[in-house]
């Protein structure tokens, strides 16, 4: 059997390159070690100013933020929550945290996010149980932003909290508005696989400043002002550490910049695939802005002639290049069964036939060009 190469291609692997290392010697040599300290001060500031938002908290992961927001505003045992289904279970576990129940809503087709219409049913259904959802969570999936002027208005008229989850689009943006900054709460990630990353890490966002002061103090184990430890609620150690907020400090000079790569990888992907018979990429519909976190295509087997996903992750695997299926819907999880759900097709359809390629923004040009030429070699077999 053929050995293969060493270097490994990973779909989004971290990218270092701004003043990263020059502000983790700062917090080194200040000895801001600690948990809090000026850097997470500045990187929470430079995130607002970015997004245009009133205040952010940085914190241990988006998981942790999507758990700080269901918190703070109160839903609990019995209540139901709207969310995706297509998604990572980081979106929805959050759910469970709160012994709530998670009612998910299928994608539409144009976006492969929350379905509006679907969005309205299953808020009439609730309604209907007399269990009107407390919470609605959107996911922008992959960097593609929802359908943000219907999902807002649902929001609106039946007067419920929304939570947008931006993990995988910052730099995205909805009607030249960026997002993380349409809901009531929205949702960052810095996980390493993100666009910016901090090693691990995340961020939220809320309209009213108050709440995010809120978040701030349940992420820090809910510590009463007191000389001694005083604690009259349950609290949560989230907050993000000093030196890696010092890392996204420099990965945010560079953010923009890697906007751009991540859409020139799109564009060569879509420039050399998207003509082949059976295999279609998600363009950007009207008002939407992707930051392309990562490049997905969908390829029909029985337009390519029988050539499937699998072929695909097999063939790049074997010259070691990550690839991955795209998520798999939580309505088909096994700790999801039962769950209530509206649709499904267009996530299962997904599912079944899609597939995430490398879309690292420090790829070289070379890298790239051998990845189309493996895949355009098995598709025109």
């Amino acid at each position: 059997m053929p050995q293969k190469p060493q270097n490994r291609i990973y779909l989004s692997p971290p990218d270092m390159g701004g003043k990263e290392l020059v502000y983790v010697h700062e917090a080194f040599e200040t000895n801001w070690i600690a948990p809090v300290g000026p850097h997470l001060d500045r990187f929470e500031k430079a995130l607002s100013e970015y997004l245009g938002v009133g205040a952010v908290a940085a914190l241990s992961s988006g998981t942790a933020a999507i758990h700080l927001a269901l918190d703070i505003l109160g839903i609990g045992h019995g209540d139901e929550v709207i969310c995706s289904s297509f998604t990572f279970a980081g979106s929805c576990n959050p759910i469970l945290y709160q012994k709530a129940s998670p009612v998910f809503v299928d994608s539409e087709p144009t976006t492969w996010n929350m379905d509006p219409a679907l969005l309205e049913e299953a808020i009439k259904d609730g309604i209907k149980r007399n269990k009107k959802p407390k919470a609605i969570i959107l996911v922008h999936l992959y960097g593609m932003p929802a359908l943000m002027d219907s999902i807002m208005a649902l929001a609106a008229e039946y007067d419920i909290p929304l939570i947008e989850d931006a993990a995988e689009a910052l730099g995205s943006k909805y009607d030249g508005k960026l997002l993380g900054g349409y809901g009531d709460f929205g949702i960052l990630s810095f996980n390493g696989n993100k666009i910016i990353t901090t090693s691990g890490g995340g961020a939220l966002t809320a309209k009213d400043p108050k709440a995010v002061d809120r978040a701030r103090f349940l992420s820090t184990q809910a510590r009463d002002q007191a000389l001694h430890y005083e604690h009259s609620v349950m609290g949560y150690n989230y907050r993000l550490s000093n030196v890696s907020a010092a890392i996204g400090l420099g990965q945010m000079e560079t953010l923009e910049e890697k906007v751009g790569k991540k859409r020139a990888v799109f564009t060569q992907y879509i420039q050399a695939l998207g003509g082949l018979k059976g295999v279609t990429f998600l363009p950007e519909p009207d008002k939407c802005f992707s930051n392309r976190w990562l490049t997905t295509v969908i390829l029909d087997p029985e337009k390519t002639g029988g050539v499937t996903r699998e072929d695909i992750i097999q063939i790049l695997e074997n010259e070691n290049i990550e690839s991955r299926p795209l998520w798999k819907p939580m309505h088909l999880q096994p700790l999801y069964a039962g769950a209530r759900m509206h649709g499904g097709q267009v996530s299962e359809y997904c599912f079944k036939n899609g597939l995430c390629l490398p879309s690292g923004t420090a790829m070289a040009p070379s890298t790239l060009e051998r990845i189309i030429t493996l895949i355009r070699g098995r598709l025109l077999l």
